[in-house]
């Protein structure tokens, strides 16, 4: 027997949950008076990404108290905010999809401006933060990556960082089709959006708990948007190389050709080739390229072994014809 069709919706608000148990109650008292001003059809969809608190309980009472706008997926581990989001968007029917963090750092009150954006004709809008809350130490490193990305690709996102991003469902639809294990999904829309823009969108302190992205985790993502939309790392370091090799080559011949005329051991600055530290920069040089050849190596990897990219536990939604069904 088919399923029921489900109703649609003018607008999906996708948002990631991986222990937010101490945020979600002042989230939910902001998020549904703020759609409901908005005057449109629109569905909430929770993603939980295999939390270890009670962030899935709490989500499974608030479908039961607004069963007509909310959807709840439960996934069955910890498969990454990208992934959580990408199995959001596989499951929304809305024909404009906004993303937003659950810590209320983005406030919901500010989806209005990116839907505006949207009616102006935009496909893809993205929030630029401003009078950002966060730490020194994260908004430099920030910048840092916000530079190094636009040096090496041809994106250009202001505010690679935030979360509170509206697309088309066209564009949606061109992000789903990719089959990519690893990817970063502002930079890939970016890529498809034949009309993007960006509006600048307020940006408050944490309401509760604490950051899930660590240093190695904003590194790791960095890394993942380098070597997913760019091969001009590999192509620097190859050219790194044989600039190093030419050199190398170059002075040896100097060093040879002054000995044989003028017998002299080498003239002073030529002493720093036989210094430790030009050995231990040549051999950090070969360990960064393979470990830049490895990241390469490690997402073909990743990619070839066809697994799936995040399984569901358990989905919570309201069909069209009334009574609410969860699959387990």
């Amino acid at each position: 027997m088919s399923e029921p069709a489900m109703t649609k919706a003018d607008l999906s608000v996708v948002i990631p949950v991986y222990n937010e148990e101490a945020v979600l109650a002042a989230l939910f008292a902001r998020l549904y008076p703020a759609l409901d001003a908005l005057g449109t059809a629109y569905e909430v969809i929770f993603v939980d990404d295999g939390s270890r608190d009670r962030s899935a309980a709490l989500l499974r009472a608030q479908f039961a108290a607004r069963p007509e706008v909310t959807r709840v997926m439960i996934l069955a581990g910890n498969f990454g905010q990208h992934m959580a989001i990408m199995a959001g968007f596989e499951h929304c029917r809305g024909e404009r999809i906004v993303t937003l963090d659950a810590d209320l750092q983005n406030p919901p009150e500010e989806i209005g401006k990116l839907l505006a954006s949207m009616d102006e004709g935009h496909d893809y809008v993205g929030g630029v933060r401003i009078a950002r809350r966060d730490s020194l130490f994260r908004r430099t490193a920030s910048r840092m990556m916000n530079g190094l990305r636009e040096r090496i690709t041809d994106i250009r996102l202001t505010d690679q960082g935030c979360m509170l991003r509206a697309y088309s469902r066209d564009i949606v639809a061109a992000i789903n089709e990719c089959r990519e294990v690893n990817t970063f999904i502002p930079a890939l829309a970016y890529t498809f959006a034949q009309n993007p823009a960006e509006v600048p969108v307020a940006h408050e302190e944490r309401a509760a708990g604490e950051s899930k992205y660590s240093l190695y985790r904003l590194i790791h993502l960095n890394f993942d948007l380098v070597t997913g939309f760019s091969l001009l790392p590999l192509q620097i370091f190859a050219m790194l190389g044989i600039l190093i090799a030419l050199g190398s080559a170059g002075t040896y011949i100097f060093v040879m050709l002054e000995r044989i005329l003028f017998g002299a051991p080498g003239s002073a600055w030529l002493i720093l080739w036989d210094r430790d530290i030009l050995e231990f920069f040549l051999i950090g040089m070969v360990l960064f390229g393979l470990g830049l050849v490895g990241e390469y190596v490690g997402r073909i990897y990743e990619q070839i072994r066809h697994r799936p990219r995040y399984r569901v536990r358990a989905l919570l939604e309201r069909s069209s014809t009334g009574p609410e069904r969860a699959r387990e």
